[in-house]
């Protein structure tokens, strides 16, 4: 089974730094992209990703709004999501926390930073035989 990344992002540059990074780490992945929150509900009821990377800051609907959302419906609320956020406000990251994400990583990071973040993130779920790469 290949995984399933559903980017939550709507800075392109955020959305080329990403694919990039796993086409550095050589990665079988399939990627689904979404500009908002929104579009990724929509995206994750046609079909369901194995890991969400996040943006908090998008418009129509944020990033703590999409995740309300999430948790809140039965079929959806155990994918595991990461915040990938320029916001290093603390209470992003309590609520954040607290709304259930698997973990948060404050941009903006050094491309050698972002890979490794990548890398970290998708090795720990595969590891965790959740999902294999």
């Amino acid at each position: 089974m290949n995984l399933k990344i559903l980017l939550v992002e709507d800075d392109e540059i955020e959305k080329l730094k990403f694919e990039r990074a796993i086409k550095k780490l050589n990665l079988s992945v399939n990627i689904c992209m979404a500009i908002n929150g929104e579009e990724a509900l929509v995206k994750c009821n046609e079909e369901t990703p194995n890991l969400i990377l996040l943006d908090l800051n998008m418009p129509k609907m944020n990033g703590l709004e999409f995740l309300e959302h999430l948790k809140s419906d039965e079929n959806l609320k155990f994918i595991p999501t990461v915040v990938f956020s320029t916001s290093n406000n603390h209470q992003d990251m309590l609520t954040a926390f607290k709304i259930g994400i698997a973990g948060y990583v404050v941009k903006p990071l050094h491309y050698h930073d972002y890979v490794d973040q990548i890398h970290k993130i998708i090795s720990y779920w595969s590891i965790n035989e959740l999902v294999t790469v």
